[in-house]
């Protein structure tokens, strides 16, 4: 094969591997999605289905969700009186119950977060509970070895004393031995 041939087989090579490699949505331009006007809406249902739009009861328009902020500020619409989301409840009413709903979530994963450190503490503090407890039974065993060892050498000491195997003055039977 020739110089040239390889050059045109290579070419022919990336020009296929371009084709299939390359998606063909991706090579066609797309439109612009066009932006959807919320004052075209006049009902509650039909406008709160565009997430961008909100519902005002007061004056029964939809605008604009004012996306710069969080809150609708109340030149737009009241709180009490705006809806997003759902028709059937207010915005006030909505923002209570995300409130009270992720409060609950995080007090609830707070207490199951000390619950957790509280067992781990038990399990960890259990060994040194055990091992304690198991000092103070060795100890008070060998105190009581200790004092049985005490009364088994009293007792041992007077019967040797009794039958003369320690010299000492002062038993009952050193007088028979002097007399």
């Amino acid at each position: 094969m020739s110089r040239t041939g390889t050059i045109m087989t290579s070419v022919l090579a990336a020009v296929v591997v371009g084709c299939v490699l390359v998606p063909r949505a991706g090579c066609q331009t797309t439109s612009p999605k066009p932006s959807i006007i919320c004052k075209a809406f006049s009902t509650c249902d039909t406008c709160i289905k565009n997430a961008k739009c909100l519902w005002c009861m007061t004056n029964s328009t939809c605008t604009d969700y004012p996306g710069s902020y969080i809150l609708p500020p109340p030149a737009v619409c009241k709180l009490s009186q705006a809806r997003w989301g759902v028709c059937w409840v207010n915005f006030e009413a909505l923002i209570i119950a995300m409130a009270v709903v992720g409060g609950t979530i995080i007090l609830s994963i707070l207490v199951c977060c000390c619950c957790c450190c509280c067992c781990c503490k038990k399990r960890q503090q259990g060994p040194d509970r055990d091992e304690e407890r198991l000092a103070r039974r060795r100890e008070e065993i060998r105190q009581r070895s200790d004092e049985r060892k005490v009364e088994r050498k009293v007792r041992h000491d007077d019967i040797r004393k009794k039958y003369g195997l320690i010299p000492d003055s002062d038993h009952p039977y050193s007088k028979f031995e002097n007399e």
